[in-house]
């Protein structure tokens, strides 16, 4: 009789790499998003554990866009990456690192995913909450939130799928 195989023996199977699998989880955290023109998700890492997620929306309690017949931003024809206080959402990085004060997590040498490129405003509240490397997924119009997260020595990676090449 034969001794059963340890499936994570098995050289045909696909495991993905632990920048690919937060950044999956990244993806659908953002599914949970009320955003009518870009829905994020975020979700903060350290030791290879999930700290705390967090995509856009209004503060809890608070209507969504939707509810309120469409978004503000689209009303007053806003570009993207401008005048980010007329927007009633609050960004999935700052509802992430909410979330860990909320239930009382530490933030200590953390990894970010997110489906997007922080703005400034995420890029200062990353900094003081010990983020150490960002991996994003899009792009966003934001040079002065790059340049405050290279001063502060955080390292900004564009994620690139396993299974694309460049």
């Amino acid at each position: 009789m034969t001794a059963p195989q340890d499936s994570s023996d098995d050289e045909d199977m696909a495991r993905p790499s632990w920048d690919d699998y937060f950044m999956e989880i990244a993806h659908v955290v953002a599914k949970r998003s009320t955003c009518l023109r870009r829905r994020v998700g975020a979700v903060l890492v350290s030791g290879r554990r999930i700290l705390a997620t967090g995509y856009n929306g209004p503060p809890q309690g608070l209507k969504h866009c939707r509810e309120l017949g469409g978004c503000y931003r689209e009303k007053l024809e806003i570009p993207s990456g401008q005048r980010q206080e007329l927007c009633r959402a609050v960004h999935a990085e700052q509802n992430a690192v909410i979330q860990a004060a909320i239930h009382g997590v530490a933030l200590q040498n953390v990894i970010l995913y997110c489906t997007t490129q922080p703005c400034v405003t995420c890029a200062k509240i990353l900094i003081n909450a010990n983020v150490r490397r960002i991996v994003y997924a899009g792009d966003y119009p934001d040079e002065f939130a790059t340049a405050l997260l290279d001063e502060a020595g955080v390292k900004l990676v564009r994620w690139n799928p396993a299974d694309e090449t460049e």
